[in-house]
């Protein structure tokens, strides 16, 4: 069941309220109130192939449905609303690179489920197909946006179907803060989220933000990417780390995405499948890449008939490095729940 917005009154209407008894304007109250905390706060509207996402007025992101290979969020604006993925495939803008058509944003998809592929939009891959928002709530302190889908192989095989969250925090203009949080439920067969590096918990970020620059960006300065052991840069790839930020330039300012993963996942701390050129996930089951062990099937993941496997993600849209952003304080902050 859809739950929609509060609906605002103007104009003629209000010339109607007017008309009718203290009782029934006593009863409008609490909607003009949700209106005003949402407008304060986390607005989401429903549109008929997205849903739109605004923080005290200004756009944070879409989270688009509707006839896509998978649902994702574009765009993802950070601080000071600059933007902090790219924008190729959604749209071309001058300057960015068109490889890996498929890394639309954020989102969230893998390389195998029962031996299909979920990740890539290449021949004979499976979609993660909508099916019905169970909540959609605007708020003053948050959003919340509840969905559930099916993930459809190439053959029409349903191969799992997953429940997800998205809870989107109003914060100060300087920071964005969001958590995702996915279950994958197995069907009548067990699932197998198998061992790949193609997946999982995915951003595709600003070109400019790159810790190698594109040709449009070269000779320009790059960004930076750092985990919770203290390893930099290129080294960051395939290791495990509680969390991983990546920061960089925009328009002029140093930002970064800083993803955690909650020590209650699967395979915590989780493996990061973090490039040199902007894509950054966390993938707990991708082991064998990561680790380049001979044993393909070592990062298997299988959820039993009939059960489910859950995850859970921080997103931390900061300003300058990790340490300015003391994105290590916010990691314990958010583990010890406050």
């Amino acid at each position: 069941m859809r739950h929609h917005l509060p609906v605002h009154f103007r104009g003629a209407a209000g010339r109607i309220v007017t008309a009718v008894s203290l009782a029934a304007i006593g009863g409008l109250l609490p909607a003009r109130t949700e209106a005003a905390d949402a407008a304060q706060g986390v607005q989401i509207t429903e549109l008929p192939d997205r849903l739109r996402i605004e923080i005290k007025g200004q756009l944070f992101t879409e989270y688009f449905f509707k006839d896509v290979p998978r649902p994702y969020c574009y765009p993802l604006l950070g601080p000071g609303g600059l933007p902090m993925t790219r924008n190729w495939p959604m749209k071309d803008a001058e300057g960015e690179d068109r490889d890996h058509k498929h890394h639309r944003s954020f989102w969230f998809a893998h390389g195998a489920a029962n031996g299909h592929d979920f990740w890539s939009e290449d021949k004979a891959f499976g979609k993660t197909v909508h099916q019905e928002f169970t909540e959609i709530k605007s708020g003053r302190e948050a959003g919340v946006i509840k969905a559930r889908d099916k993930w459809v192989a190439a053959d029409g095989t349903v191969v799992c179907s997953d429940e997800r969250t998205l809870r989107i925090y109003a914060r100060p203009e300087t920071e964005r803060l969001f958590d995702f949080e996915i279950t994958l439920h197995a069907g009548d067969k067990d699932l197998v989220l198998g061992d790949t590096k193609e997946g999982t918990m995915s951003i595709r970020l600003n070109e400019t933000m790159r810790l190698v620059p594109n040709k449009s960006n070269a000779g320009k300065p790059t960004g930076h990417i750092v985990n919770s052991d203290g390893v930099r840069d290129g080294a960051t790839w395939g290791k495990r780390a509680a969390w991983c930020d990546y920061y960089g330039p925009v328009q002029g300012k140093t930002v970064g995405v800083a993803i955690f993963d909650h020590p209650q996942n699967p395979r915590h701390p989780t493996w990061w499948h973090v490039r040199d050129y902007g894509l950054f996930a966390a993938n707990p089951f991708g082991q064998h890449d990561f680790e380049r062990l001979a044993d393909k099937t070592a990062g298997n993941l299988t959820v039993p008939a009939g059960q489910s496997v859950t995850c859970r993600y921080r997103f931390y849209l900061h300003e300058g490095d990790e340490q300015q952003a003391k994105v290590a304080e916010r990691y314990r902050e958010w583990t010890a729940g406050k």
